[in-house]
């Protein structure tokens, strides 16, 4: 049987048409902002700006509707103009769309900028790009690639972790991953485009730069009156409330604290490391006791770790050949950073705020500078030595605040300021430092910080104030003591050393001390006169005397005898000055050192 067709008539047919009117102005609408989508997706990444324009003319005037009075009857004419506004707003952006560019082969590298590497919601990463124009390539997309921080460059095997449409101003969003495999902590990022079929980067590397956002804690340390601090003897740790000690640094040797099994475990990074149980339970003990007293503490982390038990965390290169103490961290490849990372989380976990004690300031290795000595490594160029170690540092500060958000990590450097006698042996604290500093901006900058040790020159010379013809008082002085001190604070203020926010870094002297081999009373005005030049300075936070009791092997082997008691417990003279010195009775314990220092006191 044929159906039957429905005809309509009246106020039902108005409504019918009405309908059909509504339906269709709203697909017509639909199919605007899909044509606008897909003249953004054909032309907005490859048409330059000229096309764009072209293309949002021709939009403008299609939408200069003429409306049939049957629209108008049915429809708001809120609505038309809300069509059109939209409408015109997708060829607005079109023609604001930036200019597609060619890259040249000497911009390419530099195309695009990282201006932030940052982790946000304690577990995500945000990387935000910028660049003039989007560059022309093989398809529309940036990529994001992750480099380990011995690669300078994107190496061809190289893989994307993601990608974005291109844009002039842009951002990747990746997961941190922190402590697990597969983190991201210690990696460096850098953005590139296909050209020709191969990945190949447009900017420059950068790390990220707040570690601090994942911490699970925040010790900056104690308030203080003072800045005196001392290395303490720690068979006679209860001697240093007597003497009202504000800071305490101790080392912390790799050999003593490092086993190859059982311990306490620690897992990171996909690895498992083990620490000596017992030698950790004696800093437990020993932090805890010097912060009940309110000290707060700078641990020196130092690379005497065995070869041949550890060879992971020696630079591949330093592994033979000396018998200095310690030797450059690794690291040049992946086994390495793991392992640094992992002692640096494991040490700023347990000591800060875990309840072990706590430590405010680390300090990584010791006078680096001093290559043949303290930081082992075969002779190099300076860019090359220092490069080795600022890779190691980054890793340790990133462990050490991604743990503590507050902490203070510090690069230490002796007295030897252009002081270089041998074209293969130690290198300038300056020129290190100006690497260093250098370097570090260039690859995101971080609130690194400065430990000084501006002994006398030579050593023994307790008399600093006498002219010394390597002492002088502008930056090309080959030493810096506590007679020329304003030069380095001085230079610590340059722009080249300021934070990425333009404060002055943390300053402190790890170590300075005074043998007391040509007198008693030498020695004490030397401190004396030294301390009061600090306070007078006004940008050292903290000094740390070497030390509280002599040592015999440093008497034996070098003739200075640095503390404030000799080895059988006799307090020297030195002793009082130290105890009194920040206190009301400054005058009376300091004035026989007027006589010793004379006009320069």
């Amino acid at each position: 049987m044929k159906k039957k067709k429905r005809v309509y008539s009246g106020a039902r047919a108005r409504k019918n048409r009405r309908t059909m009117i509504i339906t269709g102005i709203t697909a017509g609408a639909a199919s605007l902002f899909v044509l606008g989508m897909l003249l953004w997706v054909i032309f907005g990444q490859n048409a330059g700006t000229d096309l764009a324009r072209e293309d949002a003319s021709i939009f403008e005037a299609s939408v200069e509707p003429y409306v049939p009075e049957t629209v108008s009857e049915y429809i708001n004419e809120n609505v038309i103009n809300h069509i059109v506004s939209g409408g015109k707003a997708v060829s607005q952006a079109l023609s604001e769309r930036p200019a597609t560019v060619e890259m040249t082969a000497e911009n390419r590298s530099t195309f695009a900028r990282i201006n932030d590497c940052l982790i946000v919601d304690s577990s995500k990463v945000k990387i935000d790009v910028t660049s003039d124009g989007i560059p022309k390539s093989d398809d529309k997309y940036y990529y994001l690639f992750q480099q380990p921080t011995y690669e300078d460059n994107l190496s061809e095997e190289a893989e994307p972790i993601a990608k974005i449409y291109k844009g002039d101003d842009t951002s990747f969003t990746i997961n941190l991953n922190k402590g697990g495999a597969d983190s991201r902590l210690f990696s460096k990022f850098s953005v590139g485009v296909k050209l020709d079929g191969k990945y190949t980067a447009i900017s420059h590397p950068r790390y990220i730069t707040n570690p601090g956002a994942c911490a699970g804690y925040s010790y900056g340390g104690m308030s203080h009156k003072s800045i005196k601090g001392i290395l303490p003897d720690p068979l006679r740790i209860g001697e240093l409330a007597d003497l009202g000690v504000e800071y305490a640094t101790y080392n912390m040797p790799l050999s003593h604290i490092l086993t190859t099994s059982g311990g306490i475990a620690y897992s990171y990074g996909g690895v498992t490391y083990h620490f000596n149980a017992g030698i950790i339970n004696n800093y437990d003990n020993l932090f805890i006791r010097l912060n009940n007293m309110g000290i707060d503490v700078a641990a020196i982390i130092l690379n005497d770790a065995s070869v041949s038990a550890f060879p992971e965390i020696s630079h591949p290169d330093a592994r033979g050949g000396s018998t200095a103490p310690y030797r450059m961290f690794n690291a040049n490849t992946e086994s390495g950073v793991k392992a640094l990372a992992a002692i640096g989380s494991f040490l700023a976990n347990r000591y800060s705020g875990s309840g072990h004690g706590n430590v405010s300031m680390w300090i990584i290795a010791n006078e680096v500078n001093a290559r043949k000595e303290y930081n082992y490594m075969p002779f190099v160029d300076v860019n090359t030595y220092t490069a080795a170690f600022t890779r190691g540092f980054r890793v340790f500060y990133n462990a050490i605040k991604s743990q503590n958000s507050a902490a203070k990590v510090y690069i230490p450097i002796d007295q030897r300021w252009t002081y270089n006698t041998s074209k293969t042996g130690d290198y300038d604290a300056k020129d290190v430092l100006d690497i260093f500093a250098s370097s570090i901006k260039e690859y995101g900058d971080i609130n690194w910080g400065l430990a000084a040790h501006p002994y006398s020159f030579p050593n023994g010379n307790t008399a600093f104030w006498n002219a010394s013809k390597y002492v002088t008082h502008d930056y090309s002085s080959p030493v810096i003591t506590m007679d020329n001190i304003e030069v380095l604070t001085n230079y610590m203020q340059t722009d080249a050393m300021r934070t990425a926010e333009g404060n002055m870094r943390s300053i402190i002297l790890s170590e300075i001390g005074y043998s007391s081999t040509s007198g008693e009373a030498l020695q004490a005005a030397a401190f004396a006169y030294a301390y009061t030049k600090m306070v007078n300075n006004g940008h050292i936070d903290a000094l740390m005397l070497s030390r509280q009791t002599d040592a015999g092997d440093e008497i034996a082997a070098l003739g200075l005898a640095l503390g404030l008691q000799t080895t059988g417990g006799h307090k020297k003279t030195i002793w009082n000055v130290f105890k009194y010195i920040d206190t009301d009775r400054r005058n009376e314990v300091v004035s026989f050192a007027y006589d010793i220092v004379g006009k320069h006191f």
